[in-house]
């Protein structure tokens, strides 16, 4: 536990040292973590997937890097989220994945670039009603990725001031429906650990076939940790060469390593035509 506190206290510092800037400091590649293994039918496809991928400052090409899938469906990191998609859908077949979480270590890891992306492939595949739901109550990021205009969020439906049906947006062009955050409530932690959370995810688990959860970084917050206890997997993204190999062992440990799906690992240097595989 002393290494978690340690890293936890770590990340609170830098967060507060940062002061809701995106930057994260430099640090030693991560080397990959092997997930552990709910079935046996499924670990062959429990392995680490790893791409090129740059988001990072909010202009407008960081933007469209979170939405790569949609602008450009035929670029190489879209069909690395495919790949991911099908091995996702081969664990499926084994055991129920109906809600996924997508969180990180720390802010800035590629975590919304994920969830939108793999949310906009899982959308495509033929007659899945997909839902990607903004779980960032405090720096909420999915709607000026996908340039929704947002009237109602996930606060006021956690609050009782608006009904799901107002706060789930139809993203144009394809067939994902989204559930943005409008407004950052005072007490977001508070909000996230209500019955109210667990009734929407069942709500949505009972009209969507998959459903796409954005989570605040792992660290220092206990958001994470109750969104994705709430999901049926966790997909954790690291971002290569940033991500401290420490920091990612702590939010691991917070986050239960049974319950980790798979890593995506972002921003890695892969040739164009390979995907390199660790397990």
């Amino acid at each position: 536990m002393g290494k978690v506190f340690d890293a936890l206290q770590r990340a609170e510092e830098e967060r507060a040292r940062r002061a809701g800037e995106l930057g994260v400091a430099r640090a030693p590649a991560l080397e990959p973590a092997a997930p552990a293994r709910r079935a046996a039918t499924a670990s062959r496809w429990r392995r680490l997937l790893a791409f090129r991928s740059r988001a990072g400052a909010e202009d407008a090409g960081a933007l469209n890097k979170r939405r790569i899938a949609l602008l450009q469906p035929q670029s190489l990191v879209a069909e690395q989220f495919r790949t991911l998609r099908a091995r996702i859908d081969s664990i499926a077949a084994a055991q129920p994945i109906r809600s996924i979480a997508v969180t990180s270590a720390n802010g800035g890891d590629g975590k919304t670039m994920a969830a939108v992306n793999l949310a906009l492939v899982m959308s495509m595949s033929v007659g899945r009603k997909v839902v990607l739901v903004d779980c960032d109550l405090r720096r909420p990021r999915v709607h000026e990725s996908l340039g929704l205009r947002v009237d109602a969020g996930l606060a006021e439906v956690l609050q009782g001031t608006a009904e799901l049906d107002e706060a789930i947006v139809p993203l144009e062009g394809a067939a994902l429906q989204v559930l943005p955050v409008r407004a950052l409530p005072p007490n977001p932690s508070e909000l996230l650990a209500s019955g109210r959370m667990r009734e929407l995810i069942d709500k949505l688990e009972a009209r969507f076939d998959r459903l796409v959860l954005d989570v605040p970084p792992t660290l220092g917050l206990p958001d994470a940790k109750t969104v994705t206890d709430l999901c049926d997997s966790v997909l954790f993204v690291v971002r290569a060469h940033v991500t401290p190999r420490e920091d990612a062992d702590a939010a691991l440990e917070v986050l239960g390593r049974s319950r980790i799906l798979g890593i995506v690992f972002n921003e890695a240097d892969v040739e164009a035509s390979r995907y390199h595989y660790a397990g």
